[in-house]
């Protein structure tokens, strides 16, 4: 079968934010130059969602919120594929474990086996939308990607071991917040940072998470409010 490539895709994508109230850092990798999607850039683990993602059980659900949030303009049902699609793509690029201790049931999809075996189960309690981002028409690659805010202190493990990671995203490090923008950065990487930098003194979820929808007929900045919250501004 053939996969056209022009297609857009869902996405996920996690920011890992360490030490928030002290000194706060963002885990980032830099993408390889012959990478066809934003060469050379620095960004956050993220990837596709597959199709095996639907399929994969979840120790602890997304909050009420964030389901709803990513529910609107959505495809109905996608909420916990994208979910999955964070936790898996953070474990296939960084090696770190966004998880809870315990023994899978039933059969384990192929691109879970190396998760599994680490001996968690993925859980998405800890993970707050915060951001959504559609790839502008006439990209080698478009992607409907959400971003994922996650506090290190729900990462299993050792936040500097990356000896699990694959090869997509070299120079793994984790980067001072006040720093960030001093790296090659992809336009809508410097966006979310704004984001996240106006997230770091409050854990709370966000008053409506930001949309930038890109198609053929014009650039949007949408606002999503979830059914939680009131209709008025």
């Amino acid at each position: 079968m053939t996969i056209d490539k022009s297609a857009i895709r869902n996405a996920a994508t996690v920011i890992v934010l360490r030490d928030r109230h002290d000194d706060p850092s963002i885990l980032m990798g830099q993408r390889g130059a012959n990478a066809a999607f934003m060469p050379n850039k620095f960004v956050f683990p993220g990837g596709a969602v597959d199709a095996q993602d639907s399929l994969v059980p979840l120790a602890a659900p997304l909050p009420d919120l964030c389901h709803d949030r990513l529910g609107e303009e959505s495809a109905h049902g996608l909420q916990q594929a994208l979910a999955a699609a964070a936790i898996r793509e953070l474990w296939e690029e960084t090696g770190l474990i966004l998880g809870t201790p315990g023994v899978w049931t039933g059969p384990v999809p192929d691109d879970w086996q190396s998760f599994a075996a680490t001996g968690h189960r993925p859980a998405a309690d800890a993970l707050q939308f915060v951001f959504r981002a559609l790839t502008p028409p006439g990209r080698p690659r478009r992607f409907d990607a959400r971003f994922f805010l996650v506090d290190a202190t729900a990462i299993q493990g050792d936040l500097d071991d990356f000896t699990h990671a694959c090869d997509e995203l070299s120079h793994l490090q984790w980067i001072k917040l006040s720093k960030a923008r001093s790296f090659d950065l992809p336009f809508i990487t410097e966006v979310v940072l704004a984001e996240v930098e106006g997230r770091v003194t409050d854990p709370t979820p966000p008053v409506s998470v930001p949309y930038f929808r890109n198609n053929d007929e014009a650039s949007l900045f949408l606002r999503l409010r979830g059914h939680a919250m009131p209709e008025h501004d």
